[in-house]
């Protein structure tokens, strides 16, 4: 597994890290993956910008939206993803997680 440097920055003891750094570092998908599944939503969204933490359905999404994005990942990653872990992981960053370990399954 890469490891890239975080930088934590600190005010009156309070670490300042941003979420999404602490989250990704804890994550087993690489954060360049989990941005790059942002994007794809994005896209499948209209265009919309999209974070790593997002919610699937607080963004707007729907099942629709939702087969597309899968059909996506299946054809830019080779992963299949079934509809129920894709709509339970509901964040770019948890369906990052489901992409790495079905390039790990094969």
């Amino acid at each position: 597994m890469n490891s890239s440097p975080q930088v934590v920055h600190q005010r009156d003891g309070q670490d300042e890290t941003p979420e999404l750094e602490r989250h990704a570092a804890s994550s087993d998908a690489p954060v360049p993956l989990a941005r790059e599944v942002a994007a794809l939503w994005g896209e499948c969204l209209g265009d919309r910008e999209v974070g790593p933490e997002d919610d699937f359905f607080a963004l707007g999404g729907n099942s629709l939206i939702g087969i597309k994005i899968i059909d996506r990942v299946s054809q830019d990653y080779g992963v299949q993803l079934s509809v129920r872990d894709f709509y339970l992981a509901q964040t770019p960053t948890r369906v990052a997680e489901l992409i790495e370990q079905g390039r790990a399954a094969t």
